[in-house]
């Protein structure tokens, strides 16, 4: 039976460690208030760094079998009901929010910043390769750690280098070809967190970024649930396909589990209606997992992220095995 979390006595633990740190610490803090999806269980505790360098500080104090985890603007989270143990540190605009201009093709930007405002950074610097992240609904971090991809352009094509934490607060620097860029993968080391990147583009005319920007954004709101309460893309393109064509032919469109459902606008987007808890979203998706490779023998892969505990006796397994 899993323990109950207790974020008030975690703090109380762990007071005198993490007397120097300047950000803020919520305990018991309700993940559904800053999920897309609005569902889902508390973090024992909730760290908001000032900056990178109170972020290292923290981690360098937090004894290492208390688990940590970094989660971007909570785009493409699904949390469970049960909550997650230990810290969730949550990077703060105002630490790492910003985008700078470095030269006439590069920007830094946070981990923080939100994709479209480092579209529009660009936009307004002249810098082309950037409009892709117009529509992408999410944060740098999360670009970084998925290289994050839309309209045949991918993270991975405008990373130059990365800056990033590990677990004992000691600072790293990865070039491109450390992150081991794939489809919506790096194979970076997982206790990473990361704080910032440099991007590189092209020169270009504003009037050309800003019509591709244009197009970027007609298409989200033609083909995507753009203003429901959703996580993006539930699962990952199979190779030689695409996952919403394997639900669509899995009479999964539209599919219903509680206050969740598919898409009937775009059927590899998974929705809250209102109510849904995290088990619904969660069980729909492995539904769906489960009827398309019934239907056709591919297997799905989750693209949205899954965190945190069951609830006893609501437990949910791949597949529904």
């Amino acid at each position: 039976m899993a323990v109950k979390l207790d974020g008030e006595a975690l703090l109380a633990r762990l007071e005198k460690p993490l007397a120097a740190v300047r950000g803020r610490l919520t305990p018991n803090s309700g993940m559904d208030k800053i999920t897309w999806f609005r569902a889902g269980g508390p973090a024992e505790v909730l760290f908001q760094p000032a900056d990178e360098e109170d972020l290292a500080e923290f981690l360098k104090n937090v004894p290492e079998e208390i688990p940590v985890m970094v989660v971007g603007i909570g785009s493409n989270l699904l949390v469970r009901e049960g909550g997650i143990p230990g810290f969730v540190i949550r990077l703060s605009a105002k630490g790492f929010g910003e985008v700078e201009r470095v030269s006439d093709t590069c920007l830094r930007a946070g981990a923080a910043t939100p994709d479209k405002r480092v579209a529009a950074a660009a936009l307004e610097a002249g810098i082309a390769g950037f409009h892709f992240y117009h529509g992408i609904p999410g944060g740098i971090g999360g670009a970084l750690r998925m290289n994050a991809g839309a309209n045949g352009v991918e993270t991975c094509e405008r990373v130059v280098e990365v800056r990033a934490l590990d677990r004992k607060g000691n600072l790293h620097i990865l070039s491109n070809a450390d992150m081991g860029y794939a489809y919506r993968h790096c194979s970076a080391p997982k206790d990473l967190i990361f704080t910032s990147a440099l991007f590189e583009g092209v020169r270009g005319e504003q009037a050309a970024i800003r019509a591709a920007m244009d197009e970027v954004q007609n298409h989200r709101e033609t083909v995507q649930p753009i203003r429901e309460k959703t996580g993006g893309s539930t699962f990952k393109n199979p190779a030689g396909t695409s996952s919403w064509k394997e639900i669509d032919k899995a009479g999964c469109r539209g599919l219903t589990i509680g206050g969740a459902h598919m898409s009937t606008m775009h059927c590899n987007f998974m929705i809250n209606s209102g109510n849904a808890t995290g088990y619904d979203l969660e069980l729909l998706g492995e539904t769906v997992r489960n009827k398309v490779r019934a239907n056709s023998g591919i297997e799905l892969h989750w693209e949205i992220r899954r965190l945190g505990r069951f609830i006893e006796g609501r437990e949910i397994s791949e597949f529904l095995d």
